[in-house]
């Protein structure tokens, strides 16, 4: 009779055993949102080839014939285009004034917060601080409306009472602009503070008490204690804001947008919803996606490979 063989478990299968044994739940837990990507992120990229190839509603993507140039036809198309180049130059100048003049406002509000010692006036203020983001856009866009238009807006007519010339914030380019970044801040900079706050608040009380021993005042410990504390955070969160430079939400721009600031107005996501859904041009659009997309991940991979470089933690 053959005798049977015998496994000898190493040291590290047992450790593994005893740890899956500990923490299967977590990795139960864990599998439904990767089902979740899988099916509705992964399954649905094969349709990035539409960018590739000549979209036929009746055939599926795998039929649907090759673009002329080797695929790249639409892509082609995509930079010959007047309105795709403009498009792309608006999102590229709004985004980074978002971040130039958007990304600070959260951090000098929270470390403002933090230096309140009136518990209910801290609180009131920040609950009125977070209310626009609950907001949609056409709901702002209304209140845009009423006080900033031309004539019988609040804004404007404040102005005209005290002698002033009537500003065209919504009807004219360079105003506009203005306008759309700072409504963009006012809906968003209480609610990203928010993360700020949280990392202040993990911050050790005894930097702080050694600060004092040392003679510190109120703006040095800022300065040298909490500024310095957070700034992984601000890393992080910034990496994440260079990754979408070419990126657009598309509720924002679309319902500030009107045909007399069009040429300053017209970001990606709005272009690709009258090129796409309205025009019916869906390779087009597709490709346009696809470039954009990929423009991101090459922004925040090098974001983040910089972070590291500079020895910062990174987000990964």
């Amino acid at each position: 009779m053959a005798k049977s063989k015998t496994v000898v478990k190493t040291p590290k299968q047992k450790i593994t055993k005893a740890y899956m044994k500990r923490y299967w739940q977590l990795y139960a837990l864990l599998l439904l949102p990767m089902i979740y990507f899988f099916v509705f992120k992964y399954v649905p990229m094969e349709y990035v080839l539409i960018a590739f190839k000549k979209y036929s509603i009746v055939q599926k993507v795998w039929e649907m014939p090759w673009a002329k140039n080797h695929g790249m036809e639409y892509f082609i198309k995509a930079f010959s285009s007047k309105d795709f180049i403009n498009s792309l130059r608006n999102t590229i100048v709004l985004n980074l004034l978002d971040l130039v003049i958007g990304f600070p406002i959260p951090i000098i509000f929270a470390l403002i917060l933090n230096e309140l010692r009136f518990k209910l006036f801290k609180k009131s203020v920040q609950t009125i601080a977070y209310m626009p983001h609950f907001l949609s856009w056409v709901i702002i866009y209304g209140l845009a409306l009423q006080l900033f238009a031309p004539t019988n807006g609040l804004v404007n007519m404040a102005i005209m009472k005290f002698g002033g010339e009537a500003v065209p914030f919504l009807n004219e380019g360079k105003h506009w602009v203005g306008t759309y970044i700072g409504l963009g801040i006012w809906q968003s900079f209480g609610w990203n503070s928010i993360i700020y706050l949280a990392a202040i608040a993990g911050i050790s009380p005894e930097l702080y008490e050694a600060a004092s021993v040392d003679g510190a005042g109120r703006f040095q410990k800022m300065w040298h204690v909490t500024l310095p504390g957070i700034k992984p955070t601000i890393v992080v969160l910034l990496i994440m804001a260079l990754g979408n430079v070419i990126g657009s939400n598309f509720d924002r721009p679309f319902a500030l947008q009107n045909n007399l600031v069009m040429q300053n107005a017209e970001v990606i996501s709005t272009y690709v919803y009258k090129a796409g859904i309205k025009g019916l041009q869906f390779s087009l659009t597709t490709a346009v996606g696809l470039f954009q997309s990929v423009v991101n991940v090459i922004f925040l991979l090098s974001a983040n490979w910089l972070s590291r470089k500079l020895g910062e933690r990174g987000i990964w």
